[in-house]
């Protein structure tokens, strides 16, 4: 996922985005632990579009905008 593709998202839209990235790592690092992955490279993917998603909620909660949800990061 590209970061203006991401600056184009709701924060809500974001957090929604990045629960289910996070479950897709868990989920693919724990395929890859019980039988190897034909990609492994996906692992790297996933790790970088949550940093990237994390990052924009960083630089929105600096910025001040209202975030009406409460963010974990």
């Amino acid at each position: 996922m590209e970061q203006k593709v991401i600056r184009e998202m709701t924060t809500g839209e974001i957090t929604e985005r990045l629960d289910e990235e996070k479950r897709q790592l868990v989920k693919l690092k724990l395929n890859h632990s019980v039988s190897p992955l034909e990609n492994p490279n996906k692992i790297k993917a996933y790790r970088k579009t949550i940093a990237r998603l994390e990052t924009e909620l960083r630089h929105r909660i600096l910025k001040g905008e209202n975030i009406n949800q409460q963010v974990t990061i």
